[in-house]
C-alpha cells in the first residue's frame, strides 16, 4: 500500500501534517506541492492554514520547511518572531537572502515524486 493511500482517510490538516513530517532535514517544499500530493491542487492556502495551526500539535511539525512556490518565507510571522523560520532553515543548510531561499531548486522536495 502506498503512503498516499494510507493517509487518504484522514482529515485534511492531519494529512498535511503527515506529509510535512516526511520532509527530510535540509530540504524544503511548497504549500502547493503538498496540496497537489493530497489531490487538492488548489488548496495551497489551506495547507498554510493547517501549518499555522500545527504549532498547537503535541508532536513537532517541521512547518518551517514549507514555503511558497517562489521560495519565499511567507509563513515566517507564524513562528513567534520574524527570524525564527529563517534560523531554523539556515540551521539545516538552507541559504536565505531577503526572505527567499537561494538554493530553492536544489533543496526542493516534491512529495509527488518522493512518495508516490
Amino acid at each position: 500500500m502506498s503512503y498516499k493511500t494510507q493517509i487518504e482517510n484522514k482529515d485534511f490538516f492531519s494529512r498535511v501534517y503527515d506529509v510535512t513530517l516526511l520532509i527530510p532535514y535540509g530540504r524544503i517544499t511548497s504549500y502547493g506541492a503538498i496540496a497537489r500530493f493530497l489531490g487538492s491542487g488548489r488548496s495551497a492556502r489551506m495547507v498554510g492554514w493547517a501549518l499555522n495551526a500545527s504549532h498547537s500539535e503535541p508532536e513537532f511539525i517541521p512547518a518551517h520547511r514549507v514555503v511558497n512556490r517562489n521560495g519565499m518565507l511567507t509563513g515566517k510571522h507564524h513562528f513567534g518572531n520574524s527570524t525564527t523560520m529563517q534560523q531554523l532553515l539556515e540551521n539545516e543548510g538552507i541559504i536565505i537572502e531577503e526572505d527567499r531561499i537561494v538554493n530553492f531548486a536544489e533543496k526542493f522536495w516534491d512529495p509527488l515524486k518522493e512518495l508516490s
